[in-house]
C-alpha cells in the first residue's frame, strides 16, 4: 500500500529540505507550498505575514487553480501547461506541476524579485524535487518486489 503524499514522512522529508533550498536560493521568496492534487497540504515554508495564511485552505485553491490551468492548455490544444503566475501588486505567485508527480508547488514572491529569477528557481526546485521523488519511488517498487519473492 502506497501512503498519500502528504502522509510519507519520506516526501514530506524530501519536500521540506527542497523548500529550504528554494528559500535559501531567493531572500523574495515570502511562501512555498508542496502541495497535492485533491488539495491536501505536504509541507509548507513561509516567511512573516504570510505565515498567518491558512495552508489547507490555500492548498485546496491552488490544486483548483492548478487543475483548471492543465484543463485550459488540454482545451485549447496548447499543449501540457508547464507553469501559472498570478500578479499582483504585493507580489507574485509562481505554481508548478513537479515533473512525474501528483504533487505542486506553489511559491510566493514579493516584487523585489524579478519574475524571471522567481520562474527559474521554481522551476529548478521542481526539477530537483522530481528527481529525488521518482527514486524514492523505484526505492520502493524495488524493495515491494523484493518483499513479494521472499
Amino acid at each position: 500500500m502506497t501512503l498519500a503524499p502528504h502522509l510519507d514522512p519520506v516526501v514530506v522529508g524530501l519536500g521540506s529540505a527542497e523548500l529550504a533550498a528554494l528559500r535559501s536560493s531567493s531572500s523574495s521568496m515570502l511562501t512555498a507550498s508542496l502541495l497535492t492534487d485533491d488539495g491536501f497540504e505536504v509541507v509548507r515554508v513561509a516567511e512573516g505575514a504570510a505565515g498567518t495564511t491558512d495552508g489547507a485552505r490555500f492548498a485546496s485553491m491552488a490544486s483548483s487553480i492548478q487543475a483548471l490551468s492543465e484543463a485550459v492548455a488540454r482545451e485549447l490544444p496548447m499543449g501540457t501547461g508547464e507553469y501559472v503566475i498570478i500578479a499582483a501588486d504585493r507580489g507574485h505567485l509562481v505554481q508548478m506541476r513537479i515533473p512525474g508527480s501528483t504533487i505542486v508547488l506553489a511559491a510566493l514572491f514579493d516584487t523585489d524579485e524579478m519574475l524571471g529569477k522567481a520562474l527559474t528557481v521554481s522551476r529548478r526546485s521542481a526539477a530537483r524535487l522530481g528527481e529525488q521523488l521518482a527514486a524514492h519511488a523505484a526505492a520502493g517498487a524495488r524493495a515491494a518486489a523484493v518483499a513479494g519473492l521472499v
